[in-house]
């Protein structure tokens, strides 16, 4: 299980999947220049759901080596559930900067704001989770292979 390459992509994706639910994927500065107040990923639900469920998925598909065409499966819907994070998460950062949405019961439509590096993990999340999806067809190619020699 831990030889494959695979499941060390998986594992990096559930460690930085698992960061992004601690970390602040972006910050806003009050006008007045005074203060951040950052856009955390447990401040609105949908974002956290989806935030959980991709390093879970991550795990879960560990576990599943046996199973290489599911895992595959798994892969592509977890890259897709990374995708879904990325444009929740900048649909989002339009709904506060516009004014539409507050962050601790503040409006921050005049504010400035800046993307921190761990707004690029889902990205880097979709990634590694091809690559494995690639290694992972490669070993099923391999094993089939393997079986029509016999």
């Amino acid at each position: 299980m831990i030889q494959r390459i695979q499941t060390l992509y998986l594992l990096l994706v559930v460690i930085l999947g698992t960061l992004v639910c601690v970390f602040s994927p972006v910050q806003f500065l009050l006008p007045e220049g005074t203060a951040y107040f950052s856009l955390q990923t447990f401040d609105k639900w949908p974002l956290a759901v989806i935030s959980i469920a991709i390093p879970l998925l991550a795990m879960i598909n560990i576990f599943l080596f046996r199973h290489r065409m599911v895992q595959a499966r798994l892969n592509v819907v977890n890259a897709i559930l990374c995708l879904g994070h990325c444009s929740l998460f900048a649909l989002y950062i339009t709904f506060v900067v516009k004014g539409y949405e507050p962050i601790h019961g503040m409006l921050l439509a005049a504010s400035e704001w800046y993307l921190t590096i761990w707004a690029a993990v889902p990205l880097v999340n979709i990634v590694l989770l091809m690559m494995a999806t690639r290694r992972i067809l490669k070993d099923e190619a391999l094993v089939r292979a393997a079986d029509r020699l016999r």
